[in-house]
């Protein structure tokens, strides 16, 4: 519904490079220019900065771009609405979610939603909370899900559930076998971390501060920035780790790791989080309720549910 220039433009700007641009659109790149230099001429004032092959908004192009941001969510918030008064659980459905939760808990999830609601089309970034945020306050996606409950103030949130954290070892590791480990027995060992920016991490700082200790303290073998490098780390003997209980439970299951709960334990909550401003619309609103009742599901429940998945998927 918004003007076919305004959406190439924003897209340019977005990326600062008309071949990406050309790639995010589907256009070949000579008809994203030829977009650009149309509504260039319309409002007869230069939008980029061409030199050296880069380019840069100038301060016309610095307006339009804050304004094609509004122009553009207001036309995707109509057509939600306009679907929302129809009764129709469909359309495009932008999610972003903390590297744990989009690798272990939202698959299953979105697999039922949408067989639950084919009209649907939904698409799952992935990244570390800050990095989820980020792109919910640039309007790039519908709805974000994070761990912790602390977030931009330009978004809002609600609480999903709660995640227990526990630290995992290598089963030869001196800690192996415990019931429980304090969290002054860890500045003892190599330790293994996720990196700055990631929700896990600023709980684990904020639970270890509140127990007495600086995270400076302890000795920080190596920082990762995936669950599955942080658990390859640990099953090769680099260190412990502190991660989500969900995130381990096949390696434990197989043997490869060990894993042994803190004490006090270490719980956090997992959270939706959108654009304050943003009306919310019925399709994000169905999406997190049913997140919501699927994460609090018992876990036989749970288990019963997958296994049904898998034996459709494994079905000729």
């Amino acid at each position: 519904m918004a003007d076919r220039r305004l959406q190439v433009f924003h897209a340019v700007a977005k990326h600062l490079s008309f071949t990406k641009a050309a790639e995010a659109l589907c256009m070949t790149q000579p008809a994203v220019t030829f977009q650009v230099r149309q509504l260039e001429e319309q409002f007869n004032t230069r939008l980029f900065d061409r030199a050296h092959g880069r380019i840069a908004l100038t301060p016309a192009g610095a307006v339009a771009y804050a304004h094609a941001e509004r122009i553009l969510a207001l036309t995707a918030e109509l057509e939600s609405r306009l679907r929302d008064m129809g009764g129709q659980v469909a359309g495009p459905l932008l999610i972003g979610a903390s590297t744990t939760i989009a690798d272990f808990l939202l698959p299953q999830i979105l697999g039922e939603f949408k067989a639950a609601h084919p009209g649907v089309a939904p698409s799952l970034f992935a990244g570390n909370s800050e990095t989820v945020q980020e792109r919910l306050r640039e309007r790039a996606l519908d709805i974000g899900f994070i761990e912790g409950d602390t977030y931009l103030p330009a978004l809002a949130g609600e609480r999903l559930c709660s995640d227990e954290l526990q630290v995992v070892c290598a089963p030869g590791h001196p800690l192996a076998g415990r019931k429980s480990v304090a969290p002054g027995a860890l500045v003892e060992h190599a330790y293994l971390s996720r990196e700055q920016g990631s929700g896990t991490r600023e709980v684990i700082d904020h639970y270890l501060e509140r127990a007495g200790i600086e995270p400076g303290a302890l000795h920080v073998a190596m920082e990762a920035s995936s669950p599955e490098a942080l658990k390859g780390l640990v099953a090769a003997g680099m260190g412990i780790a502190i991660v989500p209980r969900v995130s381990v439970e096949k390696e434990v299951r197989l043997g490869l790791l060990a894993r042994v709960p803190l004490s006090p334990p270490l719980s956090r909550q997992l959270t939706a989080v959108y654009p304050r401003e943003r009306i919310q619309s019925g399709l994000v609103g169905a999406f997190v309720q049913f997140a919501r009742q699927r994460l609090n599901a018992p876990p036989g429940r749970q288990a019963r549910a997958e296994g049904l998945a898998l034996s459709a998927r494994s079905a000729p």
